[in-house]
Parts: C-alpha cells; sequence; structure tokens
C-alpha cells in the first residue's frame, strides 16, 4: 500500500533535518538562558540552581511512563508529542519571565525530552535497518552542529534586540517542527516492543540493584560510581552558578557593543570549538591512553586541573582569567569522558554493560538533585563561598583515581 505524498518522505533526509532543526532551536534557546534569567527574570543562585534541579527531576521521574508511548504505540507519535511539549516550555519561559513560570517550563520541556529520548534513534533504526544506521548517526552530528552553530549566533543577534525573542521564537519553531513532522514523517517498520522487553519502574530498581552488586565486587565499578557521584553533587551549582559570576564582570566593547548578548554568544561559540578541537586532538594523539589497561594516572592529573579550574574560577576577579580557568575545566572534562568511559567498559562484561553504565548515570543525577539547592542557598549569601564548595567537593576524586592503582593486578573482563 503506497503511502500519500505528504506521508513519503525519505527517512534518513528526515532524520537529518529533525537533528539539524533541533540543534538549531535548542542552540535558540540555551544561548542567552542564563543571562535572560539573571538579567529579564531577576533569578538569584538559589532559583537559578532550583531550574536545574526541577529539570533533572522532571526527566528522571518521566523517562519510564514516557517511554511506553515510543514502545507500544508509535516512534513518530512520542517524538512529535515531545517537541510539541518542549516548544511549549520554551515559549513559556520565553513569555514570562517569573521564577514560577520558568520552573513549569522546566517541567514541560523536562518532560518532552523524555519522550524524544531514545525513540528518535529507534525510529530511524526501524525505517532503515541497524546496519546502515551507524553512518547515519555519524552524519546526523554533523549536521546537528552546524546547526547549533547557526543557532548560536542567530542567538546572539536576536538577542542585542531583546533577551526574550530568541526563547519566544526558539518555542514557535519547536512547535512548527513538530506539526511538520506529524505531516512528512513516515513510519512503516514500527513493531511493538514485546512486554518482557519494556523498560519499567521495577526493572529500573533491578537495575540500581543489579549495579550495586556488580560494584560490589569489582573496586573499579565501585570506584567509578562513587567519583561519578561526587561529580554530580558538584556540577549542578557550578554549571548554573558560573554564568551569574560572569555577569558580574564589565565586558569590553567590541564592534561598539558591550552587551552580555554578544558576549555569551561568543562565549558559547568558544565552548563548543574547545570541546571540537580537544576531542580531535584526543582521537589523533592519545590512542594509548583510551586503551590503556590502568588509566589512573593520567585521570588523577586531569582531574586534578579539573578541581584547580573550578577553584580558580571562584576565586579570580579578573574576566579573562576567570574564563581561562574555566575553559581548563572544560577541556579537562572533555578529554576524561571517553578514557573513563572505556576504563569503566573494559571492566564489566557484556552482560552486565548497560545495567552499570546506567548505574553511574543515575548516581551522577542523584548528585545533582542532591548537591545543587545547598549550594544555591550559599549562593544567596556568597556567590564565591558556592562556587568555591562545589571546587572543594571535587578535591576527593584525583586521590580515588590514585587509589585504584591497586586494580592493576585485576585481569580485564572480556566484552
Amino acid at each position: 500500500m503506497s503511502l500519500p505524498a505528504f506521508r513519503s518522505a525519505d527517512p534518513v533526509r528526515t532524520y537529518y533535518s529533525y537533528n539539524g532543526a533541533w540543534a538549531f532551536f535548542s542552540a535558540l534557546t540555551f544561548t542567552l538562558s542564563m543571562v535572560y534569567y539573571v538579567r529579564d527574570a531577576g533569578l538569584d543562585p538559589l532559583q537559578m540552581v532550583l531550574v536545574g534541579t526541577t529539570l533533572e527531576l522532571a526527566c528522571f521521574l518521566f523517562e519510564v511512563p514516557t517511554g511506553i508511548v515510543a514502545d507500544l504505540y508509535s516512534r513518530r507519535l512520542s517524538i512529535v508529542i515531545g517537541i510539541v511539549l518542549i516548544g511549549a516550555g520554551f515559549l513559556l519561559q520565553g513569555l514570562v519571565p517569573e521564577f514560577l513560570a520558568i520552573l513549569a517550563a522546566q517541567v514541560l520541556w523536562g518532560v518532552g525530552y523524555t519522550f524524544t529520548s531514545g525513540a528518535d534513534q529507534a525510529w530511524i533504526t526501524d525505517e532503515i535497518g541497524a546496519e546502515r544506521a551507524g553512518p547515519v548517526f555519524v552524519r546526523s552530528q554533523q549536521i546537528g552542529l552546524a546547526g547549533t552553530i547557526a543557532g548560536t549566533v542567530t542567538a546572539g543577534a536576536l538577542g542585542l534586540i531583546s533577551l526574550p525573542l530568541p526563547l519566544t521564537l526558539s518555542g514557535a519553531g519547536m512547535i512548527l517542527l513538530a506539526l511538520v513532522l506529524a505531516a512528512f514523517m513516515r513510519e512503516d517498520n514500527f513493531h511493538r516492543t514485546p512486554k518482557a522487553e519494556r523498560e519499567t519502574f521495577r526493572q529500573v530498581a533491578e537495575t540500581f540493584q543489579h549495579g550495586l552488586a556488580v560494584a560490589r565486587r569489582r573496586p573499579v565499578v565501585r570506584m567509578l560510581v562513587v567519583i561519578s557521584l561526587i561529580s554530580g553533587l558538584s556540577s549542578e551549582a557550578f554549571d548554573r552558578l558560573w554564568s551569574v559570576k560572569i555577569l558580574e564582570f564589565e565586558f569590553p566593547s567590541v564592534f561598539g557593543t558591550s552587551d552580555p548578548a554578544f558576549w555569551f554568544t561568543v562565549l558559547a561559540l568558544v565552548g563548543t570549538l574547545l570541546s571540537l578541537v580537544t576531542s580531535l586532538v584526543l582521537n589523533k594523539l592519545t590512542p594509548a591512553r583510551l586503551s590503556a589497561a590502568h588509566p589512573h594516572g593520567i585521570l588523577a592529573l586531569l582531574s586534578l586541573l579539573q578541581v584547580g579550574g573550578v577553584i580558580a574560577f571562584a576565586l579570580l576577579d579578573h574576566l579573562w582569567l576567570a574564563l581561562a580557568a574555566m575553559w581548563v575545566r572544560t577541556i579537562t572534562a572533555t578529554l576524561s569522558w571517553p578514557i573513563e568511559s572505556a576504563w569503566l567498559n573494559r571492566h564489566v562484561d557484556s552482560r552486565s554493560r548497560a545495567t552499570v553504565i546506567s548505574m553511574v548515570s543515575q548516581a551522577n543525577a542523584i548528585g545533582q538533585v542532591v548537591g545543587g539547592p545547598p549550594l544555591g542557598a550559599v549562593g544567596r549569601s556568597s556567590l564565591r563561598t558556592a562556587l568555591l564548595a562545589s571546587g572543594l567537593i571535587l578535591t576527593p576524586i584525583p586521590l580515588l583515581f590514585l587509589r585504584l592503582r591497586s586494580s592493576r593486578s585485576q585481569v580485564s573482563l572480556p566484552s
């Protein structure tokens, strides 16, 4: 049976268009959202952190129930619902610069994200087959990067006119994207996920328990779970409060403007470029480190530099020195992640690999929810103290990595 003309779009082109638009509209919102929260909505440090905590909780709590739609009814339906909710969240926070409205917006787009999470990759894999999906994912990442850069530049230009403007246009654009997908996105090969394979809250609890059992038996896994938890305790506050500190500085005038919208656009572009270059350098120059059986030394050094970057950022009162410290944190985190992930995977057998990786991610999310609000409360009276505490929380991590030198006697498990 042939599809109607409006439902016969090529799945690969649809997926590329979807990812490019998603990246563009996301960058349009996030490039200046922190500036908007502080300047237009007047959020204080605690409120800034609570915004992030609300988002984390929404994603954590709704990941399972929203997945049922993609498993039982339709990947396409799940994606369309998710993008509508995300667009509504972006639109709400841009139109109503009030704390409660921004919190409600986080719930909307957090729940929306859980509808799209995994459903988009599952959809394209269903439509074109697993053997063709790999190159498509790589190409879509490249298109997404181009969309991010274009969205960042556009956000900066619009932000010079009005800070809420890129947020509201992004929300409207997301809703329009959902309508276009509803009209043109085909779904020929969807099959309901068998009941035994669907994720449920009971399975999440069992995953957590199994991860704990694996962690108890294997020192590397146990220590990486603890390190992930500590990182989460620190990261939520820093990720929300660094922009508050940067806004306290007086920006130099370039091209006749010192508007924060211009400078935060520049900072976002520099951050994207640094992450890209660091990733390329890592792949080019350090393949031995990525495959090293015991990379505890390099990870201890990178985490020590990360601690130094966060603490220096908290203490420095010069704009460019503070930014340099923040970029040290960005670069070291980008370098550490693939080395740490490869190390974790070598110490877990294939049967429990997904379970343990999920466990490490859950530990980080729990750390963010637990650690963010107290540091945000501290930031109300002293922003420097909150940022400094965020760095001090990380100080055990280099020592924990060094403790793992005793794991040299362990034999890596087969994958």
